[in-house]
């Protein structure tokens, strides 16, 4: 979990910084934000454990405030964010001490992991600096997915999840796949279900394009006419379509303390890309099988 780690964003763009820091928020990070290199140099007295810093700023560069920070506090490190086309001066900025460098745009789930990695290899859970991640480390929080009741109709689902997406960065500075599904509860909190968009594509698909077909109909080809109008009519008809109805059933579970190796090989035995990851029986996130590819990377770049 990431409780611990303060994070301070450095960044002059006020939507990416407000979205970063929300969804680096929810994935249980405590952010501070600054929006200019004067502020960054302020707020280095709060004494975050990792900093996240755009090369590109009005004012005194990521270069100067990453040269500043060594001077300042010379253990903390120091992640760079930079423009497309600008490898030269991410290069220059981790010659100047810079743990890392992103491209933007950048995958949240790249950034939270390499967030991490910095907290650890900066001397943070030096006992277990050498040791494989566990589950519970890699997993995506319960808080930063969106819900909803068992009782909820498609229309709401559809609503949660475009709301979702209408949260993001519109600058295209920021991608996030956390949302492309949302975690359907009991009235007591438990995990009952997950609803893809998948599944919403399904419940509005005819049962007659899904029945089987003779053999001489395959290639059949249907006109532009045969398809208009039935996306608007079966949307009517489903609006109200409980979720509970339409719902994937809830993922396997696997404990939090358990080995990232024992999640690739539940993950393959039972052809699925996502598990329940719980704690005395209290789900605390997801892992996806994207989450334990980027601890690869990371394993691999190491």
């Amino acid at each position: 979990m990431n409780e611990s780690i303060k994070v301070l964003l450095v960044d002059d763009e006020d939507q990416f910084r407000a979205t970063t820091k929300r969804i680096l928020d929810k994935r249980g990070f405590e952010t501070l934000a600054a929006a200019t290199g004067e502020q960054a140099l302020t707020m280095i007295k709060e004494k975050p454990d990792v900093v996240i810093l755009d090369i590109k700023m009005p004012g005194i560069s990521g270069h100067e405030v990453l040269k500043e920070i060594k001077k300042i506090s010379p253990e903390t490190p120091v992640i760079m964010l930079t423009g497309h086309g600008a490898l030269p001066s991410a290069e220059k900025a981790k010659d100047q001490g810079a743990f890392d460098y992103l491209s933007k745009p950048c995958s949240m789930d790249l950034l939270a992991s390499r967030i991490t990695d910095a907290y650890r290899q900066s001397g943070h859970d030096a006992g277990n600096g050498d040791s494989e991640k566990l589950v519970r480390d890699v997993m995506i929080p319960i808080s930063a997915y969106s819900t909803l009741a068992e009782n909820a109709t498609l229309k709401d689902a559809v609503a949660t999840l475009k709301q979702s997406y209408l949260g993001r960065d519109n600058t295209s500075s920021l991608t996030e796949s956390g949302h492309n599904s949302l975690l359907v509860l009991s009235s007591s909190g438990k995990m009952l279900g997950v609803l893809a968009i998948e599944d919403i594509f399904n419940a509005v698909v005819p049962a007659y394009l899904s029945a089987p077909k003779p053999s001489t109909a395959d290639s059949i080809q249907y006109s532009p006419m045969f398809w208009r109008g039935i996306l608007c009519a079966q949307l009517a008809q489903n609006a109200n379509t409980r979720l509970k109805d339409i719902m994937s059933p809830a993922p396997l579970t696997i404990d939090a303390d358990a080995n990232l190796m024992e999640a690739v090989y539940s993950m393959l035995q039972n052809e699925t890309g996502r598990l329940a990851v719980t704690d005395q029986g209290e789900v605390l996130g997801i892992i996806r099988k994207q989450d334990i590819l980027f601890e690869m990377g990371r394993i691999l770049k190491e």
